[in-house]
């Protein structure tokens, strides 16, 4: 392992020390079950010991001795049995209670993160990080608080106990001791860059499986299916070598430390016999010598398979760590404004932007938007009109210019404020498992049953709803449930009951059905009476009753009017429009 991966490492490992700096007490109650599950574990050889020594011969046996000792093997038994049970549920607390925590953190930091950093990176990572790897985290954790310290605990003691009973025979052991810390230091060594390729490369398989699944009806349609096999087939290989090779080298802890654990057994063996012959120790003591040497072989075993386990478990923390430590979007500015009653008067002021640096989207685009004026963006595919609506909502901060909202640039108004003035509809619908009523009341959690019916009979919604199984008590269960089109007129009722002072329409009727789209369109027109509204369209018709059309193209805006002026002017719109509806021959 480089220098720089072992300190991350003990960063990591500090980490997930402090998260259990409120837990002190339980910390301390398993330190001392811990101890007391070692030292009657070890008491046994001993006991056993003298137990051999009750029976000189035959006909010599000491029964009352052995009476007694048979009754503190029983009760060191059964004391030994009740600190194990209450170890397991001590550490349990805090290896799940640590990883409940870490998860919730990871999912509210979730929520704070800007849209850049989720646009960037995969789904179905960030899933396997706060899922798969937590879980992977507690199974760590709890080898670390059961197997580690007790192994450790055991192997001094024990030796302690074997130098008390005989130096001579204590000093093989000792000496033979490198053997298993070698063993147990070349696996973790080896293993620990394995077991981090393997969970990263687990959560980008996890990442693309959710993209194509997500995506299968495209994939079948464009026939890709051989492209995308390959590209999973590749990634599925190369985790299955990182898994080979962290496997490989944490197998090879049995058989090693097996054979150093067999070592240490027979040097005990033949050179305790030649002391015992020579009177150095009884034949109990040499008895409970053995013993000892394979309480104290044992630990080697089980540290080893701890250490791989925790190879495994800090490359996990350290990918929880890396996305808590993800700065969270900016902070509102020092005396940010709220936008309590916004009359959408938009401004942007010479805007640019782009979401790299080197490569700009817009580029000086000036737009001036009266309250209740009806905007519609046109324009080509790519051409930067959805990036305009992410900088209206402040999704993306303008890299030059200022968007300005009733008089405030957007940077000096509170975000929650500026969002709840703002109500979306867009192409790309959600709806999470919830009634269809909790759906549509996402804005409005107060809302009657009967605001909320009265939300979508202005969607023309209420009608598919009634003939749900429940009605609006219907459970949905993602997008198999309703059509597209279903699932759209629910955000478009979604936003009818919010009732925002501000609209932006994203492609709002796109999934509806040519019959539903006008009377959806009827709805929206009396939304957007006295609200100030943004509707980006690709289709001409949806739009041309708009008080103003910027047609995007180049990040600016190259053309601006209202329809009859457009096509007069013969520009882009007018070749878009003849494009749209010129008569084909």
């Amino acid at each position: 392992m480089s220098r720089e991966a072992k300190l991350a490492a003990d960063g990591t490992v500090r980490r997930i020390a402090r998260l259990f700096s409120a837990e002190r007490g339980k910390v301390a109650a398993a330190a001392g079950l811990t101890a007391c599950v070692v030292v009657g574990t070890l008491a046994l050889p001993v006991l056993s010991g003298r137990a051999v020594d009750c029976v000189a011969g035959p006909g010599r046996v000491d029964f009352a001795g052995l009476h007694e000792i048979l009754a503190l093997i029983a009760v060191a038994l059964a004391a030994t049995a009740c600190c194990q049970w209450a170890l397991s549920a001590v550490t349990n607390r805090l290896a799940f209670g640590a990883a409940l925590e870490l998860r919730r953190r990871a999912f509210d930091h979730l929520q704070e993160l800007p849209l850049s950093y989720l646009d960037a990176h995969g789904h179905g990572d960030l899933a396997s990080r706060i899922v798969t790897d937590a879980d992977m985290l507690t199974n760590g954790l709890l080898m670390a608080f059961q197997q580690l310290p007790t192994g450790v605990l055991t192997i001094v003691v024990t030796l302690a106990f074997m130098f008390a009973l005989n130096p001579a025979i204590a000093a093989v052991v000792a000496l033979l001791t490198p053997v298993s810390i070698f063993t147990a230091r070349f696996i973790a060594t080896h293993s620990a860059r394995h077991f981090s390729g393997q969970t990263r490369l687990r959560g980008e398989l996890t990442a693309y499986v959710e993209e194509m699944v997500g995506g299968i009806s495209a994939v079948e349609t464009f026939e890709v299916q051989d492209r995308v096999h390959a590209r999973f087939a590749a990634t599925d290989a190369a985790l299955g070598q990182e898994s080979f090779k962290a496997v490989f080298f944490s197998s090879l802890v049995n058989p090693t430390t097996r054979f150093a654990n067999a070592l240490v057994y027979a040097a005990i063996g033949i050179f305790g016999a030649f002391v015992a012959m020579s009177g150095g120790i009884t034949v109990g003591g040499l008895s409970a010598f053995l013993g000892y040497a394979d309480q104290y072989a044992k630990p080697f075993n089980d540290i080893s398979g701890v250490a791989t386990e925790l190879q495994n478990c800090v490359a996990c923390a350290r990918r929880l760590f890396d996305l808590l430590d993800e700065p969270a979007e900016d902070a509102d500015a020092p005396g940010a404004v709220a936008l309590a009653e916004p009359r959408g008067e938009v401004r942007l002021d010479h805007v640019a932007f782009g979401y790299d640096p080197g490569r700009p989207v817009l580029r000086d685009v000036d737009l001036a938007v009266r309250p209740g004026t009806r905007v519609a963006l046109v324009g080509e595919t790519g051409c930067g009109k959805t990036t305009l609506i992410n900088l209206l909502m402040r999704f993306y901060d303008v890299s030059g210019g200022a968007v300005v909202v009733d008089g405030h640039d957007v940077r000096e108004l509170e975000r929650e404020s500026l969002r709840a003035g703002w109500g979306m509809v867009l192409q790309d619908t959600w709806l999470r498992r919830a009634t269809v009523r909790e759906n549509v009341a996402m804005g409005r959690p107060d809302a009657t049953l009967e605001e909320v019916r009265a939300a979508c009979r202005e969607a023309y919604a209420d009608d598919f709803v009634m003939r749900l199984p429940q009605g609006y008590d219907t459970v949905l269960d993602g997008s198999a449930s309703l059509s597209a089109g279903q699932r759209q007129l629910l955000c478009i009722a979604r936003v009818v009951l919010a009732r925002p002072a501000m609209l932006i329409l994203d492609e709002a009727t796109s999934n509806i059905d040519t019959r539903t789209e006008l009377l959806v369109q009827r709805a929206l027109a009396r939304l957007m009476e006295g609200r100030t509204s943004f509707v980006v369209a690709h289709r001409l018709s949806t739009v041309r009753d708009a008080d103003l059309i910027c047609v995007v193209a180049d990040g600016r805006i190259a053309e601006r009017g209202t329809h009859e002026q457009l096509l007069a002017a013969g520009g882009r719109y007018r070749a878009i429009y003849e494009a749209q509806f010129a008569p084909t021959e």
